[in-house]
């Protein structure tokens, strides 16, 4: 898979997850005008329906449905055995109780093609800590429902169920849990809904599919609470390697109604070309990192989530050791709208959502240095999705267009409007650093052949790439940061020229701190 790694900041440093402590963000003085008209409602009635599917699960059928193969706990293999010896499209049902496979680390279950695997209440698939895959193979439109699957092995970037990131599976009233590794991984057309995907080692899910194209993914109504439970950021350090779910290249996907919770680190993350997102009516809350991430990636709608309490460790731990950059808990890190690549919009828009209590709000942020061919881009190897030859992306041609645009992920044509930004600085418990707004870039300096050195980046994520903060209401003590760190704006400042954000917006400095 590589060794992908999130490059947060110029110094590349990653940030290893701390305990609470009492740290954080300052009101702001001078910061413009407050709007004489009456506050929108509160985040508290905004908060939407969470899919509490962990704590009541759904139960599977109390009978075996007819036609379908009975699998018994008390023989042990007997689920791997009977799939071995029935054709493709079989229906199996699992007896309650907990079955084993052979105790041998490489046993595992591999469907055959529109095999259906049905649990019924408290039928559990258990590795026993010694099987590292449950689900492996290449066989399409495989379905699993109503079984849980824990206690498997898979090492570090495998998965325990579709470890082989077959296309079609639908994996529904599930719960995968407590595993090593990824508890899923993904392949193309793959449905995820109203599972739990729970304390699983390193990520709820990893969609990732090594060869062939991996679309079409939806992912709805699951609850995603407590991944990464081996803290892989920090012994790998700066891996990227962890997330409630991580997607790569992932070309089109709709992460809609999930509660993504108390994940060690990134609630969602999406890194390394992806396109075509939608991420609607989520509730994203109590992450150590960010809720989202979107990196090096295209295209996307994020709309209509619940998005509060998130970023309070990884954002904490920064400001103590005193990082002055704006990690926020919605973070664009080069990724932004390009037409050229199809998909249901050609932007980045984030509108309607509500933003409560979090270690700041959003940040977009292009590094100078990373771009395709170049030793700092973290995700080595990989290229734009408009240059597919990365070797082209050398002197002389990158130095002009069209390669000087086109060799890197750009953060552009971002739209930020219809959003609520609360922030309560006696909830968050913080004094400085945690209030921010930023649209950034560093200063370019590497390598020696880099046609992007000095400040031309910053300016252009800043205002020449159509990033826009727009019809938004703040509450609490906000600051704005633009063009670099050093640059810590009021209200005021942000609105006026040259930066010229948020045009109707309104600012509530008093609430909140």
């Amino acid at each position: 898979m590589g060794n992908k790694r999130w490059h947060r900041s110029w110094a590349a440093a990653p940030l290893a997850l701390a305990l609470l402590t009492a740290t954080g963000c300052e009101s702001t003085p001078g910061a413009g005008p407050e709007s004489k008209a009456p506050p929108p409602r509160s985040a508290a009635s905004a908060v939407r329906s969470v899919a509490r599917v962990c704590a009541e699960p759904a139960a599977g059928p109390a009978k075996a449905p007819e036609g379908a193969v009975t699998v018994d706990p008390a023989v042990i293999g007997d689920l791997a055995a009977k799939t071995e010896n029935s054709p493709p499209n079989t229906t199996f049902w699992l007896r309650p109780g907990k079955h084993r496979l052979d105790p041998d680390r490489y046993a595992q279950v591999v469907p055959k093609e529109g095999d259906r695997y049905l649990g019924a209440p408290g039928a559990v698939l258990d590795g026993g800590k010694k099987n590292q895959y449950a689900f492996a193979g290449t066989a399409r439109d495989v379905t699993i429902r109503y079984l849980t699957v824990q206690h498997f092995v898979a090492p570090p970037d495998e998965g325990v169920v579709n470890h082989d990131s077959a296309d079609g599976w639908v994996i529904e009233h599930a719960t995968v849990q407590d595993n090593s590794g990824a508890g899923l991984m993904a392949g193309a057309r793959q449905q995820v809904r109203a599972s739990c995907l729970r304390d699983n080692g390193q990520y709820g899910m990893n969609a990732y599919k090594a060869k062939g194209p991996l679309g079409g993914l939806m992912v709805e109504g699951n609850e995603i609470v407590g991944n990464n439970t081996g803290d892989w950021e920090r012994r790998r350090e700066g891996c990227g390697c962890t997330g409630g779910i991580k997607f790569w290249a992932v070309n089109g996907a709709e992460i809609r109604g999930n509660w993504v919770h108390d994940n060690r680190g990134t609630g969602l993350w999406a890194d390394t070309d992806n396109n075509d997102f939608l991420i609607e009516d989520n509730v994203l809350e109590g992450n150590d990192g960010a809720a989202l991430i979107y990196e090096t990636s295209y295209n996307a709608v994020i709309r209509n989530n619940t998005i509060r309490r998130n970023n309070w460790v990884e954002g904490r731990k920064a400001a103590d050791g005193g990082d002055t950059f704006p990690y926020a808990t919605v973070y664009l890190s080069e990724s932004g709208g390009e037409p050229r690549i199809q998909a249901r919009t050609d932007k980045i828009e984030i509108y309607r959502n509500v933003l409560e209590d979090n270690w700041s709000g959003i940040t977009l942020w292009e590094n100078a240095d990373r771009f395709c061919n170049s030793p700092a881009n973290t995700s080595s190897g990989d290229c734009t999705l408009l240059v597919r030859d990365t070797h082209r992306c050398a002197q002389p041609a990158i130095a002009k267009p069209p390669l000087y645009d086109d060799c890197r992920w750009r953060t552009q044509r971002v739209d930020i409007h219809d959003n609520r930004f609360e922030l309560d600085t006696s909830v968050v418990k913080c004094t400085e650093k945690c209030d921010r707004m930023a649209v950034l870039a560093n200063y370019g300096t590497y390598p020696d052949w880099s046609p992007y050195k000095g400040e031309g980046v910053a300016e252009a994520i800043t205002r020449k790439q159509h990033n826009h903060w727009h019809d938004n209401v703040y509450l609490g003590p906000w600051k704005f940061v633009a063009h670099d760190p050093s640059q810590v704006l009021d209200f005021g400042q942000w609105q006026g020229t040259p930066y010229q954000q948020d045009t109707g917006s309104t600012l509530h400095a008093r609430a909140g701190g």
